[in-house]
Order: C-alpha cells, then structure tokens, then sequence
C-alpha cells in the first residue's frame, strides 16, 4: 500500500472513529470490537465535512444498520426452535429492518416479526384454509419438506392469528382433525392399494404356473409337432411367454385352456396346409377354460386396432398426406380444404395451435368450436371443430379433418394418440400434415386402415441456411432465438442478457399457452430483442425469427442425453426465416457449444429410417372394460397389468404397446381408494399430472374426497409478490401452481358435480398467467432501463446453464430428470 493512499484513509477514517469514540461514550452502548470497522464506515457516510462528531440517534441508526443482519440470523433460530419453519430469511429480514432499538432482546425482535408475517400470511389465501394450504405446498415445492403435526398446529395458530379470528386454538384443532383424519386415510389406502395389488399379482402367477412348455401342445392338440410350429409361425398358435435363456434362446410356454379353445379351428387349419397335414378328428374340447392372454387379447382387439374405430371404417375414406419442412406453407393448404367443406375437425397436438386453428377459421368466416383437455368453447351452430389430438372425436363423421405434426407418431409418450387419431379420425377426408419424416408411418398406418393415400411434398417459402462460423453472446442481435434444453438454462441465459442491457422473452414448457403466446408477442411486435427458448418453439407459435442459435447441441430426452438428431435441427432450425419478414433463415451454434459443420450436417441430412414401423396403440375405456369383464375383476391395476402381458406380442407384426408407466403409476396409486367405478379410475389415469411435482399423490388425495362425495376445490395462486420483486424461485412456484390447475381443470370437465367453482378456476388460471407475464415482462424492461453497460468481448462465457449440468449436457449429478408429460 502506497504512503498516499495511507495517509488519504487515514484522514478520512480518524474523523469517523473520534465520532464513533464519542458517541460510545455519551450513549454508553456497547460496541463489539468486530462491528468498528462497519460502524466507522457507515458513521463516515453521515459527518458532514469538517465534522468529527454525531448526534445520538444517528449513532443509533448506524449501530441498528450494522446489527440487522445478525438479528435476522437471530430471529431465523428463534422462529426454528418455536416449529416456524415457514418463516422465510426474508421475513426475518424485513423485521430486523423495522426495529431501532441497539440493544433489542429476543421479545423485542418477535414483536417485530409479528406484523411481517401477519401480512404474509393474510396474503397466502382468501381464507385461513386456504392460506394455510398454500404455504404447506409452497413449503414441499421450495424445499420438498412436509409439515409435521406440531410444525402445522403452529402453522394455523399463526394463520388464525394473522385473520383475526377470535379462538386461534379451536382453528389449529379443527386442522389438527382434519390432517390426523387425512394421515389415517393415506394409510388406509395405501394398506388397501397393497393388499388389492398383492390379489392381483397373485392372481397372474397363479395363471403363470398353469402354462405348460411347447413339448406339450402337440399332445393337448393331438397334431404333430411339425404342425405346430407351422401354426405358431402363422400366428394362429398364441405362445403365452417367452422366457430368455442363458444361451440367448427362449423358452415358449403356451395357456392349455387357450389352446383348447382352438381345438375347432384345427380341421380349417389343416385343409388351409398340405395334404400331409390331415390328421382323425380331435377329442372335444374338456372346458374347465382360464383366462388367458389370448383370449384377453381379442377381447382388446388391440391386435386388430383399425377395425376398433367403427365409424372412421364406415366412411370411404381418402387421405392426403402433406408433408413439408418447417414454413414451406402445409397448414394453409389443408385449412383453405377445411373451410370449404360443409364440416370439419382439426386436430393440432398443443391447445395454442388449437386455438390457433379455431382463429383461423373464424377468420375465413367459418363459426369453429374448441376442445381441449381442459377447455370447452361451443359455438352455437357450428359444425367444425378444433382440438387437441387426444380429445379427437370419434363417432361423429365430417367431410374434412386436418391432423397436424404427424411427426408425432414416433413420439415415446403421446405417439399412440396420433395412431388413433390418424385412424379413428371419422372423416370422408383427411388431410394429415407433417415433416418428410412420418412418410412411411403415415403409409403403413392407411394401410391398415384399407385407405387410399395422395402425396403432396411442398418445399421451404425462404432458404434455409447454416452459419459459416459459431456467434458469441456479444454477436446476437435483434430477432435472434437462443435454443437451450432446460428451463433453469432458459432463464440463466436470460439473466445474463438483461444484465447486459438485452429485452428478452422467454418460451419454455413450463409456462402456459397463454403465456408462451404473449411472449411470442412481445418479440414479435419488438418488444424483447432475443427469445431465448426450448424445444417448446418447434410446435406452434408464429415468431418472426431471423436467426435460430443453439445454445446446446445435447440434450435429455427422458432416457438418455444424447445430441440432437437431423428432424430436431430441422424443426427448431426451420423456424428462423419466416417468409415475408425475412429474406433467409439462418441456423447457427452459440460459440464454445460445438461445431457449425454439426449444424449443417443436419440440416443437409435425408430423413432418418423410422427403427420400428409399427404404430404405437393403447387401449381406451370401452377395451379397459371388456378386459376387466373378461377377467372378472374391477382393478385398474389388474387390467393393466394382463394387458401389458397380454394384449400385444413383443413380435407383434403390425403394432406395438405404447409407453403407458405414467398411467399405470396411477392405477397402482388408486387401488386403494374404494369406491371409485372402473372408468372412473381410468379417467384419474388419463389425466396430465408432473410427478415431480408430487402429481401422483394428490391426485389420489383428490380421488379420495372425490370417492367420499366431497367436492375438490381448485388450488389457488398463492402469495403472488409485486412482479418487479419476484424472484425466480417464486416464479417456479407460479408455474407449479398452474400445473395443477390445468389437471383440475382438466378432472373438472369430466366430473362437474365434484371439480366445482371451474370459473373460479379459470379466474386463478388468468391471474397468475398475467402474474408470471409481468414477472417476465417487466424484468426485462427494467434490466433495460437500468442497465448502461454493453457487451465485452471477454464476455463470451460458456452459457451460465451449463455450469450446473455434467460436461455432456445431461442433467446435474445426482438429480434423476423425469419424462415430461404434455
């Protein structure tokens, strides 16, 4: 340290310190050796030039700064020792900085706490119940810890302190009630869950230990072992399990009732093969017949899946099938054919393109009503249709039906809803749209179907190019969209530009339809320079995009981290460009994420082979209830379970069991809720819940009062802070929140009488949209506003998203992601 800087805080700081000096003395407080240096520097900030002394409330008002942070940490232990464990740093925070006592005791700074919380938690709801089952599900999503009975009982003391009521205790012993009557009943439901799904296993073993080896069939069917297998290859034998071996052969085992069953269909059988074949007539079949795979088998028809859609097999259906990259023009196409015909249906895969088409629509002049999973509009006399693609009717024909992204059909988790749509659509015509990819699916699926197929291929309005050279942080520039694969990558990307001064929007999954839609709008119309988004942009959303850089060449898929394939670059890639606003698109990799050659790679690359060519199918409620019929019993779990054993062959040669684990997770939940029909629980089954989230078990808390007669109130919004405060923590919790309330919504449109108040519902829903839009909205204004500092070029860091995750891009080290349910 130089002499002249020495001297320099020196005669700043002797002032200050002959001050604190003084005022020690007059006041005669206290002062800890370790706080002088603190006190000296915030007393300096107060003395006017000349001057080396303070009056006494100014020595007090700086002792109180120095001294707030230690009584926040102060007033965190005492609230934790007292069960508060709902008490916030920030509460605690906020008290210390209302005391102005120096020296306060512990009574003094709980009596400031007091009106800090009292308006916190008169803020969690509208009523004491309400506020205190806000904070309990804040309390799990923030640090995934459930209250326990004496923390809850302190919890409503406090609430019904916070209102006003005049016997907090009886408040806290009605809750105290009513949570001891809740445990009871989980634990009763999970006994009865157990004992229902040990019935149900022992039920299949039972018929496992029945099946006898290949060695017997010729004997059971009096026929020659060289007969057997014939049959068997022709798939008229069903072989009931094949168990792999060490020496990678497997062992068939075959249902004995089932193959006596089919003792009549030998003489057909033999005069079908050579002559060598015949053989005497068969002894009668004894009965004594099981259920078997087989049986259950034909009784889902899943194997013969076209023929379940009845009125789609009626009609004399012709399929046009366009196909098209991203912006090359397939949607207007098909809905110009939509709003011609006297009918029509269109089917998009996300409730934003569905409301897209109904807009459409009416603007062509076509009245369109909507449906979706959790939405009904009816316009009174019309007869076209816009929906999601698993609300596609049925039973009703049209002239025209569009379904949209036919891509789909390989997707792992909702690839079986465009099977039947594709094939249960009951139009006269059906125009299906999607990337060069889904071709052959879309072939091999209006085979089945016995439909006539027309092909119209249509290429890209504006080309499409990869950039010659990676683009550093500091490059992009307006109309850019930065693509990363995570939400908490999405919003630290979006952190790091708004420190520099960029307007941004953000489109993730997480965030509604209505909120994606108003942020596609702000970056539309130039009120955020970037978008910075997810794989959530490649379906749906018109965004004037000029050049797409990926932040990421990586990413989890639910099973694996792997890179991003040709359709994938394609489709996000594809969004920059859009014809009439910008000349070209262009597709580029943010620099230090990887190589531009990967880039062009993909785009350059021919559509990948579909691995597996048979369409995804799963059964629906009218097949969950002939197989629960044919087996005699009324679990959802037992049905499941034969059905995963039984309805489809692993060699199957024309379809193949869709991934049903989330809905089966659910039926093994609700087993032990009685009193619940067995389409009642497969509707619970179906419905869109984050097991992340804790989905699972409330919706069985649900099912519960809902088997009970009680109705379910919606969830609320919670303490929704001042937009310009909130943190992103909070924003998660908004986005949690209206999760939920999309699966109410969603269980209130299939169970009125119990899912009621769905107006108040949709009232939460709007408030917090427009809550988490000017959370988004009005930090990216300010960032602006604030902010006079540009880029510099030394700022061109790997994205801040990627410190958190493995060196691969997958997700961080122990932290199991889960699959994303739509």
């Amino acid at each position: 340290m130089s002499s002249e800087f020495s001297d320099r805080d020196a005669s700043t700081a002797a002032p200050a310190a002959l001050a604190l000096d003084a005022a020690i003395a007059a006041t005669g407080l206290h002062v800890e050796t370790r706080e002088r240096p603190k006190l000296e520097r915030v007393i300096a900030r107060q003395l006017a030039p000349g001057a080396d002394r303070v009056d006494d409330a100014t020595f007090r008002a700086a002792l109180c700064t120095v001294r707030r942070k230690p009584w926040g940490s102060r007033l965190m232990d005492l609230t934790r020792r007292a069960g508060q464990v709902w008490v916030t740093r920030a509460d605690t925070e906020t008290a210390a900085k209302t005391v102005d006592t120096p020296a306060p005791d512990d009574a003094t700074l709980l009596a400031a706490l007091t009106p800090v919380l009292h308006e916190k938690l008169r803020t969690q709801g509208e009523t004491p119940q309400m506020a205190v089952e806000n904070i309990r599900s804040d309390l799990f999503d923030g640090t995934g810890r459930m209250l326990s009975p004496g923390e809850l009982h302190t919890l409503a003391v406090a609430v019904a302190d916070a209102f006003g009521l005049p016997d907090p205790a009886a408040f806290a012993a009605s809750l105290d009630a009513a949570e001891s009557s809740r445990r009871d009943r989980d634990a009763r439901i999970e006994d009865t869950a157990r004992a229902r799904r040990r019935e149900e296993v022992q039920r299949l073993r039972e018929w496992e230990k029945s099946l006898v080896p290949f060695s017997d069939v010729p004997g059971l069917l009096r026929c020659s072992q060289r007969e057997a297998l014939r049959w068997i290859a022709e798939n008229r034998l069903p072989v009931a399990r094949r168990v792999p071996q060490a020496d990678g052969q497997e062992r068939w085992e075959f249902d004995p009732s089932e193959l006596m069953a089919l003792r009549q269909n030998l003489p057909q059988w033999r005069r079908e093969g050579p002559e060598s074949d015949r053989r005497a007539p068969l002894a009668p079949d004894l009965g004594n017949r099981r259920v078997g795979n087989a049986v259950i088998a034909q009784v889902a028809a899943l194997d013969r899946y076209a023929a379940h859609f009845r009125t789609a097999r009626a009609l004399n259906r012709r399929i046009t099938l366009v196909t098209g990259p991203t912006n090359s023009g397939k949607s207007h196409t098909a809905l110009d054919a939509l709003a011609r015909a006297e009918s029509g249906l269109a089917l998009a895969p996300l409730r934003l393109l569905a409301h897209e088409f109904r807009e459409s629509l009416t603007a062509r002049g076509v009245p369109t009503s909507l449906a979706t999973g959790e939405e009904r509009i009816d316009v009174p006399g019309s007869r076209h249709l816009a929906a999601t693609v698993e609300m596609c009717p049925l039973n009703n024909p049209v002239d025209v039906a569009i379904i949209d992204e036919a891509q789909m059909l390989t997707d792992p988790d909702r690839g079986a809803a465009w099977t039947a749509a594709i094939m249960g659509a009951p139009a006269r015509h059906l125009f299906i749209l999607g990337a060069p990819d889904c071709i052959p699916m879309v072939r091999r699926i209006a085979e089945l179907c016995g439909d006539p197929v027309d092909e119209i291929r249509l290429e890209r309005k504006s080309p499409l190019v990869a950039a010659e050279r990676a683009v550093s942080l500091p490059e992009l520039q307006k109309h850019d969209a930065l693509i990363a694969f995570s939400r908490r990558e999405v919003l630290d990307l979006r952190a790091l530009l708004l420190a520099h001064g960029k307007r941004v929007a953000v489109v993730y999954g997480a965030l509604s339809p209505e909120v994606r839609r108003a942020e596609a709008q702000r970056f539309n119309n130039g009120d955020a320079d970037i978008l910075i988004a997810t794989d959530a942009i490649g379906m749906g959303l018109n965004l004037t995009i000029r050049r797409v850089v990926f932040a990421a060449l990586r990413k989890y898929d639910g099973n694996q981290t792997r890179d991003l394939n040709p359709q994938e670059v394609k489709q996000i890639g594809g969004r920059a460009g859009r014809f009439g606003k910008h000349e070209q698109g262009i597709v580029a990799v943010l620099e230090g994420v990887g190589s531009p050659s990967f880039i062009r790679a993909m785009l350059e690359a021919p559509p990948q082979p579909i691995e597996d060519m048979r369409p995804q199918v799963q059964p629906d409620a009218d097949i969950v209830q002939a197989v629960a019929a044919e087996i005699g019993s009324d679990s959802l779990f037992g049905v499941l379970v034969r059905i995963r054993r039984a309805v489809l062959r692993r060699d199957d040669p024309n379809y193949r069991l869709a991934n049903m684990e989330q809905a089966f997770a659910i039926a093994t939940a609700l087993e032990g809720v009685a009193d619940l029909t067995l389409a009642q629980r497969w509707v619970y089954a179906m419905c869109p819940v984050d097991d992340r989230d804790n989905g699972i078990q409330r919706l069985v808390h649900w099912a519960a009062d809902h088997a009970a007669g009680n109705s379910v109130p919606p969830p609320g919004t919670g303490r929704l802070p001042p937009a310009e405060r909130a943190e992103r923590t909070e924003l998660e919790r908004a986005e949690k929140r209206h999760k939920r309330l999309v699966a109410w919504r969603w269980l209130a449109l299939r169970f009125p009488e119990t899912y009621v108040n769905r107006e108040d519902a949709e009232e939460t829903t709007a408030r917090l949209n427009d809550w988490i839009e000017d959370v988004l909205r009005q930090q990216s204004v300010r960032a602006r506003a604030t902010s006079a500092s540009p880029f510099r070029p030394d700022s061109r860091a790997n994205p801040p998203g990627r410190r958190g995750a493995n060196r691969d891009g997958g997700p961080p080290k122990g932290k199991r992601p889960h699959r994303k349910r739509r």
